[in-house]
């Protein structure tokens, strides 16, 4: 049956080189009542495809850090309900339908996590650290921003309840070893600018024995194993991040 007066989203999407991912999540969140992308610049073509589509409002704007990009995104949102993506994420059909359903219905719930699962080049990644991986996703644009001194895996501040959707969404996060190398290394460095300004500092104990213990607790306590040879290289792979973290922390210490 359709909705007499659908409650409208907006769905917000940053990038940056992007162009193997950008055209499918497009097309995925192609539901939503308006699509902002937030692009760094981008040199690889991701530009170029977004530019064929006519339900995109494209911002050009050179990227800080991860918080920033975000609360800067949700500015542009007209909407009440904001929706959230990755270029490598995608909603299932039935998650398209539940926040579709949430949206439409009276709730006194402020933000919605959702599940992810997660791949390795197309394979189905079951363990390894992200069995549990929860994030937010679909919010009401006046109830949430983003907290301004967590640099890198952003973290909402949100005036209000908050709940699980109960459909999952798809993460196509690593395409190969080296574009998770890539990734962690960026994510790292981000991580030790936001420890160097609170204070920390970069001791022997956090460069040997915190990513030994990253690895030991993912590869073996949280059964990366099972996940074959992907398993180990993801877990191997965390566990740099966190040595080249305090690397880079120990640079800025100097």
């Amino acid at each position: 049956m359709k909705l007499k007066n659908p409650a409208k989203i907006s769905a917000l999407i940053i990038t940056f080189n992007e162009v193997d991912h950008i055209k499918e999540v497009i097309n995925n969140i192609s539901f939503a009542d308006e699509i902002i992308v937030v692009d760094s610049f981008s040199t690889d073509g991701t530009l170029e495809e977004l530019a064929q589509f006519t339900n995109v409002k494209i911002i050009k704007r050179a990227f800080k850090n991860f918080t920033d990009q975000r609360n800067f995104a949700l500015q542009h949102a007209t909407n009440d309900w904001v929706l959230f993506i990755d270029a490598d994420e995608r909603l299932t059909d039935k998650l398209k339908n539940e926040i579709i359903a949430t949206i439409n219905s009276p709730t006194d719930i402020a933000a919605f996590m959702v599940r992810r699962l997660y791949f390795f080049n197309k394979k189905r990644i079951y363990f390894s650290g992200f069995q549990t991986d929860t994030t937010y996703r679909l919010f009401k644009k006046n109830k949430v921003t983003y907290i301004e001194d967590k640099l890198v895996h952003e973290m909402p501040k949100i005036e209000g309840k908050s709940a699980i959707l109960k459909s999952n969404m798809l993460h196509y996060c690593i395409d190969n070893a080296e574009h998770f190398k890539s990734k962690m290394e960026h994510y790292a460095q981000l991580k030790a600018l936001e420890l160097h300004q609170k204070g920390k500092k970069s001791t022997a104990f956090h460069r040997i024995f915190r990513p030994t213990y990253k690895f030991v607790l993912n590869y073996f306590f949280r059964l990366g194993f099972i996940d074959g040879k992907e398993g180990f290289q993801i877990c191997y792979l965390n566990a740099y991040g966190v040595y080249y973290r305090y690397k880079e922390l120990q640079k800025l210490n100097s």
